[in-house]
């Protein structure tokens, strides 16, 4: 005969026992965590750590989750995200070729070419051919020819008024606005508003290194090196300095020994008239000439006669590298874009404001959040590892949200987490956004667990005092134990 209360203590058992395991784990999570956080390096900055399960909305582990870190890059998260749910996955950024004036019987257009921009971030981009400065300018060039236009008595003129005139936010570090990273953005981008600068390495260690050329060629820029040789296995150490409307730049640090033709990416100033320019050069290498330089011009006059509407690709492709690659430039174009959308002006703070009404609107609870730029180049940006994973829970839900999720970098398998955590087995998959600057390393994004179960997670670290590198390998650790407790 069976006895009725054995029986009962057995299906207990069996029914908590994955609740017993699962706050096992948990309690061991808890204690790596609480470790890491006395390690040396640590000691006098913030470790935050927050898991929600986004099916049940259920808060899973927090520790120091309510407060308010510097997240980096991270902050694209929120800018791609509103982006989606704003602007749609099929939007495309459009460029405007207009004429004005008359055109005569000989093809000579008496007035001016207007370029109108619209915000794109891959206008002239290097990354794709069809984007490239030669096929841009070739496109608009057989528009012009299909109008008639065989040559031009006037200028090309180019507007930026989609944004505003500040490419830069005021709260960020000099030694990064002059670097590609730190380019800013217009309403008329050009070559995702960067260059390329080569280097000549020294014969030996210390040798001063000589900068070679420059790409885009023709572009207008008048750079000073003091860039010496470094080890052969240094890679880019050069910092350039420069505001982003002068020509001058300053190079500074080492480049490789051995090494020849050696690339740096920095700053392009001007981009807007960098790229008229450029395209009256193009102009008159294919036999069209044109009599006057380039202008801005800040409001369009009347008359204006369409030529052609250039578009971007598609959002979904620019959020995707967006979040793949960590790329400034395209988060800042959607996020004043976003703010351009929401008010009719494209500036940070109405980028802010956009974003921020998404929160609102979600009833997402922002106390500790501040949202200054889109990509996180700014140190003022704050948020908080709960309202992060409390976000990602949110996006879970939007109709977006797979599209949204398959722009962020597999663990393992591609973009800047294509080498993390080696160890984690095959049948979880963690998607991720990582965000790194001097004294911030941070982590968020989803996991699918082996389980079937989909979490949101938030790793941040703030004001450590060891390498980045050193850094990484202990919120991996914890990244790990996260992946494989739930």
């Amino acid at each position: 005969m069976k006895h009725p209360l054995l029986t009962s203590l057995v299906l207990s058992f069996i029914v908590l026992c994955p609740f017993c395991v699962q706050a096992q784990q948990t309690a061991e999570l808890d204690r790596m965590v609480r470790q890491t956080e006395q390690d040396a390096a640590l000691r006098h900055g913030t470790l935050s750590v927050c898991v929600y399960n986004v099916s049940t909305g259920k808060l899973l582990y927090s520790h120091n989750a309510e407060r308010s870190m510097v997240p980096a890059s991270v902050q694209k998260l929120f800018t791609t995200g509103v982006g989606f749910a704003r602007l749609g996955s099929d939007f495309r950024f459009t460029t405007q070729l207009f004429v004005r004036g008359e055109t005569d019987r000989e093809g000579v257009l008496h007035g001016n070419i207007y370029l109108v921009g619209g915000g794109d971030p891959l206008l002239g981009s290097y990354r794709y051919r069809q984007t490239s400065p030669d096929s841009l300018f070739e496109g608009w060039t057989n528009a012009l020819r299909k109008k008639g236009i065989r040559r031009i008595d006037g200028r090309v003129c180019f507007n930026t008024s989609v944004f505003d005139e500040q490419p830069l936010h005021d709260s960020w570090q000099w030694g990064d606005v002059g670097n590609y990273y730190g380019a800013g953005v217009n309403g008329l981008n050009f070559h995702e508003n960067m260059y390329f600068v080569y280097f000549n390495a020294g014969k030996r260690l210390g040798h001063a290194a000589s900068a070679v050329r420059t790409r885009p060629k023709n572009i207008d820029i008048l750079g000073t090196s003091e860039v010496t040789t470094g080890d052969e296995k240094s890679g880019d150490q050069v910092i350039i300095y420069g505001s982003p409307t002068s020509k001058e730049r300053l190079y500074r640090g080492t480049v490789p020994l051995g090494k020849n033709d050696f690339a740096v990416r920095g700053a392009l100033p001007n981009p807007a008239r960098t790229c008229a320019d450029l395209f009256a050069t193009h102009l008159r290498t294919r036999g069209i000439g044109i009599s006057a330089g380039s202008m801005q011009v800040y409001c369009l006059p009347d008359s204006l006669r369409p030529v052609l509407d250039y578009y971007s690709p598609h959002y979904y492709t620019i959020a995707q590298y967006t979040n793949l690659t960590s790329n400034n430039i395209y988060a800042e174009s959607i996020f004043k874009y976003l703010g351009y959308k929401l008010s009719g002006t494209g500036s940070y703070e109405a980028g802010a404001r956009a974003v921020n009404a998404y929160f609102r609107e979600h009833n997402l609870a922002s106390a500790g959040v501040r949202i200054v730029d889109g990509s996180g180049l700014s140190r003022m940006n704050k948020t908080t590892a709960d309202f992060t994973c409390r976000y990602l829970t949110a996006i879970s839900r939007e109709a977006f949200y797979d599209q949204f999720l398959h722009s962020l970098a597999v663990v393992g398998e591609s973009g800047t987490a294509k080498s993390l955590l080696p160890s984690l087995p095959k049948d979880i998959k963690v998607y991720i956004k990582t965000g790194s600057m001097d004294g911030v390393k941070c982590y968020a994004g989803y996991i699918h667990t082996r389980g079937g179960e989909t979490l949101a997670y938030s790793v941040m670290a703030n004001d450590f005092t060891c390498t980045g590198k050193e850094v990484a390998e202990k919120l991996n650790q914890i990244l790990l134990k996260i992946a494989t407790s739930y």
